[in-house]
């Protein structure tokens, strides 16, 4: 699937270095018995969702085997960096620091996060692995846990097969993983419900990809697209979201009333707005000619494998129903500045290509602050479906893409 990198989302950010990040682990139990806590250790990365490097650190600093359950505190307000304190099962008790807080429960907490729940899924694995023959030869490596993925790499006989579970949220993955095998995304050994075997990808992350690279991604997307024209009734009986007019229309309003309180008068005012003006934006969209279709959600290069021969488009968890054109923002946003103009204008001769008479410059420039609101939607729906300790990760998240929203409509009108 992927080597360790930095989160599959777009988490806050700032022009300020991210500074190293320090593990401290409250150690339980498989039965969830408090063991005691380990002072904080310094760990490679500064992302907190990876776990390898905290397993790794353990293991050379303390002599121990952990399993990354979940976040518990963290020092600064978001990522990344700074002290962070996971909940981390051992199977036998070690010596620790006394802890004497309190590990309460809470029903948004994902399977992972509780004691005993990596082991089971583990064993899901192995069970399907061993229906297919395979047999796994060395052991499991957590690689990631956070409330969006939990993710291990299983060496097998000639190959690497990657465990992925993911939230309630994301539980269409498998299914539409399934619906696209023979496409270019990853190949689907196995899922049932949340639990996911993907087979190793050759390659790298294209985060720094080519030019030429760039239009094949587009070229791909939009090939995928072309191909769900007319069929979005299939997709939302598979359990998409649905990020069409009406509901867009239904979600965007509440949410800048909720968030409003976080956003500056001046953004508020612009958001407001824009509200008022929907539905004549969305029919202005719509005689542009371009119909619903699938939208992947989290289109960006780095969401991209490749060994040069060919690509393969990852992470299908954030993907949707809604207009086709509502992936290009965020992947123009993250190509190189000189390459944008490019690739937009292959990205619309492709539409007009496929859609003679429509108008995707037209679509494209009406529909950039909607998907910027979009993201805004897709960050408060992970936080209304997360436990409290692990909102750092997104909190602030909503109201910085609505502010991001109210900068594009400001440019749009200027």
């Amino acid at each position: 699937m992927r080597n360790v990198k930095p989160p599959e989302r777009m988490c806050t950010v700032t022009d300020a270095p991210i500074p190293p990040r320090l593990a401290r682990l409250v150690l339980v139990t498989p039965d969830g018995e408090v063991v005691g806590a380990l002072p904080p250790f310094p760990v490679d990365s500064p992302w907190w969702q990876d776990a390898e490097p905290v397993v790794s650190a353990a293991r050379a600093r303390r002599g121990i085997d952990v399993t990354v359950l979940r976040l518990l505190d963290t020092e600064l307000p978001i990522p990344h960096g700074g002290t962070v304190t996971y909940l981390a099962e051992v199977a036998l008790r070690v010596s620790a620091e006394p802890w004497d807080e309190t590990l309460d429960d809470h029903p948004l907490r994902m399977t992972w996060a509780r004691p005993g729940g990596p082991a089971d899924d583990l064993v899901w694995a192995e069970s399907r692995l061993a229906e297919r023959g395979l047999r796994r030869i060395g052991p499991a490596q957590q690689v990631r846990s956070w409330n969006l993925s939990s993710l291990w790499r299983l060496p097998v006989e000639s190959q690497t097969v990657w465990l992925k579970v993911v939230p309630p949220f994301f539980i269409h993955e498998g299914r539409i993983l399934e619906r696209l095998q023979g496409e270019r995304v990853p190949t689907l050994i196995a899922h049932d419900g949340p639990r996911l075997l993907l087979a190793e990808i050759p390659g790298d992350d294209l985060y720094r990809a080519s030019p030429s690279q760039l239009l094949e991604m587009v070229s791909l997307l939009v090939t995928l697209q072309r191909e769900w024209l007319g069929r979005t009734n299939e997709l939302l009986a598979l359990g998409l979201p649905d990020w069409r007019e009406e509901a867009l229309l239904t979600a965007i309003a509440p949410l800048v009333e909720d968030v409003g309180p976080e956003l500056t008068r001046d953004d508020r005012a612009t958001l407001d707005g824009f509200v008022m003006g929907l539905a004549d934006r969305f029919a202005r969209v719509a005689a542009c000619g371009l119909p619903d279709s699938l939208v992947h959600g989290d289109f960006h290069p780095g969401n991209f494998r490749g060994d040069g021969k060919s690509l393969v488009l990852l992470d299908w968890g954030d993907c949707g129903v809604g207009h086709p054109l509502l992936d290009e923002p965020a992947f123009l946003d993250r190509v190189p500045f000189d390459a944008a103009d490019t690739v937009r204008r292959h990205w619309h001769a492709a539409w007009s290509e496929a859609l003679p008479g429509s108008d995707p410059d037209q679509a494209s420039r009406l529909l950039r602050p909607v998907a910027a609101a979009r993201q805004a939607l897709i960050y408060q729906k992970f936080l209304d479906g997360i436990e409290p300790s692990e909102r750092p990760y997104h909190a602030a998240d909503p109201a910085d893409w609505l502010h991001r929203t109210a900068e594009l409509l400001r440019a749009e009108s200027g």
